[in-house]
């Protein structure tokens, strides 16, 4: 009977600690005069040594979902529970010294490819840096990415946490590396060359045609004339996160739950 006890117990401090964290971080956000509807915290929840991991981890989320608020992301189409989700799994790889930069790229696959579905955000300095189209793999579906896979060959896109990598030019031009961190979800990206390049397929122009952008091997592929300073912005140890609302990746992924 112990036990259950314990478990209760520690459940109802883990909340406590949440509601305490969010009344702070609400009572320091102050309105910015300069623009309407707009705010910034006026002193974030910094991590504290002396504190728990659990509490830096919350401390740090809450601290970047003002980002979400002050950019208006809602209104480019990316969700708060996307946004969240996304802040969860980057936390964790930073405790992990994955990565340490603040530029998080968000690709929401629940989007049809017609849309601006790739996200580049500077947490640190309240910038939304892209907002473009990407690709899914021609074997995850047309319009819409629905069937995604780890295997190679599969020519599917794979879901989850990625650490971007270095640049290179490779057949596909200038190129990025990519690192997938989720072991049995994405974690043979390297063995199966899915990399972020710039395509003709990804742009306007296709969408006009087509009804929807062309598609790639498994690859985010990017519009031509936006690659080279999307890769500059974003490479060499910062997270991506491919995401769609597949109960499979929800089930299956760590970095989320």
């Amino acid at each position: 009977m112990k036990k259950p006890k314990k478990l209760r117990l520690r459940k109802l401090m883990r909340f406590s600690l949440v509601i305490v964290l969010v009344a702070l971080q609400l009572s320091f956000v102050v309105a910015d005069p300069g623009r309407e509807g707009r705010s910034f915290p006026a002193r974030a929840l910094a991590p504290d040594p002396g504190k728990g991991f659990e509490y830096n981890a919350i401390a740090w989320s809450l601290a970047k979902m003002a980002v979400y608020d002050s950019l208006r992301l809602e209104d480019v189409g990316l969700s708060r529970y996307v946004f969240q989700i996304a802040l969860k799994g980057m936390e964790r790889l930073q405790r992990s010294g994955l990565i340490q930069s603040d530029i998080l790229s968000i690709v929401d696959f629940s989007k049809p490819s017609s849309e601006r579905r790739l996200y580049v955000i500077d947490l640190d300095n309240y910038q939304l840096l892209f907002n473009t189209w990407v690709a899914h793999g021609m074997r995850s579906g047309k319009l819409m990415a629905n069937v995604f896979s780890n295997k190679p060959s599969s020519k599917k896109s794979s879901l989850g946490f990625y650490v971007t990598g270095e640049p290179y030019l490779g057949s596909n031009g200038y190129s990025l590396k990519l690192r997938g961190v989720e072991k049995g979800i994405n974690d043979l990206a390297q063995r199966r060359a899915i990399v972020l390049h710039g395509a003709d397929y990804v742009s306007e122009s296709f969408i006009q045609s087509q009804g929807y952008i062309g598609r790639s091997l498994g690859c985010p592929a990017v519009p031509a004339d936006v690659s080279r300073p999307l890769i500059d912005e974003i490479k060499e140890g910062t997270c991506l996160f491919i995401y769609h609302p597949t109960s499979t990746y929800r089930s299956r992924s760590k970095l989320i739950r």
